[in-house]
């Protein structure tokens, strides 16, 4: 088995902060992995922002959105396509920054992750869908799969 190149694994962006000092992995390490994949799904940009001088996607989204939650840090082609989805690819954002925080006694643990994604899509802990009220419009459910069938391809070779 090869060794890992904590060098090549840093420059990629998805490890946790204190992965680079201790080399080791944790289950808030994990989240904040995840965190930076929500990231990408919702921007879709690459987590090495820079080409590798050491800006990561978290930072930039980070530096972009400042103090003030904005659609303008979420993919342009996404933003005009999913029109109706805007506040739900909002708090998938946000939801990946609470869990690229840098201290990993604040990210939240994945149960946590889970349950707010399930609340973000309309998913019931069960499995099952809640009926959307507004007839009119796409449950939240068929809205978040169709973004998530648009996001996939962009980050697939």
């Amino acid at each position: 088995m090869n060794p890992i190149n904590w060098e090549v694994l840093s420059s990629l962006g998805y490890h946790a902060p204190e992965v680079r000092d201790t080399r080791k992995v944790s289950q808030a390490s994990d989240v904040y992995s995840f965190g930076v994949m929500l990231l990408e799904l919702v921007t879709r940009r690459r987590t090495a922002t820079d080409g590798g001088n050491g800006s990561t996607l978290v930072k930039w989204v980070r530096d972009f959105v400042h103090s003030e939650w904005s659609t303008d840090v979420i993919d342009e082609e996404l933003r005009n396509k999913h029109l109706y989805a805007q506040e739900e690819m909002v708090r998938v954002l946000q939801l990946g920054m609470e869990c690229a925080v840098t201290l990993p006694e604040r990210r939240p643990r994945m149960p946590e992750v889970v349950r707010m994604l399930e609340e973000i899509s309309g998913i019931e802990p069960s499995g099952e869908s809640r009926l959307d009220d507004r007839w009119e419009q796409p449950s939240v459910v068929s809205r978040l799969e169709g973004l998530l069938v648009d996001l996939l391809p962009t980050l697939t070779p």
